[in-house]
């Protein structure tokens, strides 16, 4: 068994880097889900506010140890416990985060107002709009793995030469994994979010209300940076949120790309063969649960985004046995995992040999 009961599918590298099928499903989402149990869609209030007060007192209970107690340590240990406090944060608001994303499928609760409204919450204090990404995520999951239409990771074609010919080597390589470690969640939230709500007054005035929200975490910032000064509010919150972003990049990243799963044109692609196209990973105890183990079910995720998180285990084992060589599972450690499809990753194109010149694999 891998951490947190997830089936343990192969630790041999030429099984994990093994092409998932591309043929077309012999298997419909309604075969799915009725080989899942009826229970697993069902959200209970009581469960998913116990994930989010754990995530609540965790977050507060390091940032209380942290100011209070880091800065009476001698200051040779400040270069060990800070780092551990700004990645244990940084982790612990991942998994508050996922708590908003699964608030705008909703899968919270039985109660769309109250998934916004808390949803709305938990994105501010990462400083994520809400709405704005709730409007934008819809069609990520509507066009996964499409390359017209999808909106997040899209790879770059052969044809895109500064990636295939000009970055694919040692330097660029660094290079990009820098870029989209460091860069990659605040450029996606700046760019990636403008304009993708439907132009009806409703979602507008949810987007505006997102931005409102976004202005007084800010300004609640401002004032943490006046009480406690720029390093101090830096170190307890600034990293955890940089950090935070380095991870978010990193688990989308690991679960959407992957040189065993394909992308497809407009001649080729479906819904079900985009959805199956996906990743579930594993990283290690800790971080299976600081992220509520949705690294490893996002594959599930993806065939039903309102199941919540803590039934996605069973629904996962319940649909393998159907969607078999479909499944992508890799237990590869994160870092190796990251550097190796960062490396493995750079361009995608048609097999020279294949007939379907609608589905593309990556190459580097």
């Amino acid at each position: 068994m891998g951490a947190g009961g997830q089936m343990n599918v192969s630790s041999n590298e030429t099984d994990i880097l093994q092409r998932v099928p591309v043929f077309k499903p012999p298997f419909r989402i309604a075969d799915l889900k009725k080989r899942i149990p009826p229970h697993c869609f069902k959200r209970s209030l009581v469960r998913s506010l116990g994930s989010f007060f754990r995530d609540l007192f965790v977050i507060y209970s390091l940032y209380y140890l942290a100011s209070n107690y880091i800065p009476l340590l001698p200051q040779s240990l400040f270069y060990v416990a800070w780092p551990l406090y700004w990645l244990a944060q940084g982790s612990i608001l991942m998994g508050f985060w996922i708590l908003g994303h699964e608030c705008g499928h909703n899968a919270f609760s039985e109660y769309p107002w109250l998934d916004d409204a808390l949803g709305l919450f938990i994105h501010s204090i990462t400083l994520t709009p809400y709405f704005t990404f709730k409007y934008s995520h819809r069609n990520h999951h509507a066009h996964t793995n499409s390359l017209e239409w999808d909106e997040v990771y899209i790879p770059k074609l052969k044809s895109d030469t500064l990636f295939s010919e000009f970055m694919n080597n040692g330097p660029g390589n660094v290079f990009i994994l820098i870029i989209r470690v460091s860069l990659g969640h605040p450029l996606y939230m700046i760019f990636n979010t403008l304009g993708i709500f439907n132009d009806r007054n409703r979602e507008l005035r949810h987007v505006v209300l997102s931005d409102f929200a976004i202005v007084a975490v800010l300004y609640a910032l401002y004032h943490l940076f006046v009480t406690e000064g720029v390093k101090m509010a830096a170190f307890l919150y600034g990293i955890p949120l940089f950090t935070f972003s380095g991870i978010f990049i990193i688990v989308t990243y690991l679960n959407h790309a992957h040189p065993a799963v394909a992308h497809y044109d407009s001649t080729e692609w479906n819904w079900l063969r985009g959805a199956l196209a996906t990743i579930d990973r594993d990283y290690g105890i800790f971080l299976n649960w600081a992220f509520h183990n949705s690294n490893q079910n996002h594959v599930i995720h993806h065939l039903f985004p309102m199941l919540p998180h803590y039934h996605a285990f069973e629904a996962t084992e319940a649909v393998k046995p159907i969607i078999r060589d479909y499944y992508k599972y890799d237990n590869t450690p994160i870092l190796k995992a990251m550097w190796r499809d960062t490396m493995e990753c750079i361009y995608v194109a048609p097999d020279e040999n294949s007939e379907n010149k609608g589905i593309y694999w990556y190459f580097k």
